[in-house]
């Protein structure tokens, strides 16, 4: 059975060591698991209840629910702003969230990885995703965790994918992840 595994990436920047590392998923996903980077969060108006109507979803809000509509689960990777989630990856989990008891979310598995330059690479962040996810119906695996401190030294002059450790860490994840997914949607 394949499997089908949604990524958002919590950074916009084209550089972002968060989107290296979602790259580094794609490249080395395990066969029979397809991991879908997902482009246009930028895209993706603020949530609004006033325009979540039925027949006049903004289309790029659209867009991010029909791709994660045909996920098996959910690969976030979220850096740390000022020691939380990402705007950009929150308004994500608002629009998948809707509508209520209904979102995209709801009953799939989700595993949050992430690095950051402190000293613990986005923990809290992190943290704070999956209890965003948690909360909106996702089937978060608490354990499936990678978090890579000093982001800036360690990625300065290597792509997280040519980093051995991180590949084995992301790996597992992604296994655990795809293995979840697979039991959930028997």
């Amino acid at each position: 059975m394949s499997v089908r595994i949604l990524a958002l990436v919590g950074s916009l920047r084209a550089g972002s060591h968060n989107r290296q590392l979602a790259e580094a998923a794609v490249k080395h996903a395990p066969e029979g698991v397809t991991i879908e980077l997902f482009e246009g969060l930028a895209d993706v108006p603020f949530y609004n209840e006033d325009v979540d109507v039925e027949g006049s979803v903004p289309a790029e809000a659209a867009r991010l629910r029909e791709a994660a509509g045909q996920a098996d689960g959910f690969l976030l990777f979220s850096p740390e702003y000022n020691g939380t989630i990402p705007a950009v990856l929150k308004n994500a989990i608002d629009w998948l969230s809707r509508p209520y008891g209904a979102g995209a979310f709801t009953g799939k598995p989700a595993a949050v990885v992430g690095t950051a330059f402190g000293q613990y690479g986005g923990v809290w962040a992190q943290d704070e995703t999956r209890k965003a996810v948690g909360i909106a119906g996702g089937s978060v695996l608490q354990d499936a965790k990678l978090s890579i401190p000093e982001s800036v030294v360690r990625f300065a002059e290597t792509h997280p994918g040519d980093d051995t450790e991180v590949v084995e860490g992301l790996t597992k994840v992604v296994q655990e992840l795809a293995h979840a997914s697979s039991a959930a949607a028997a």
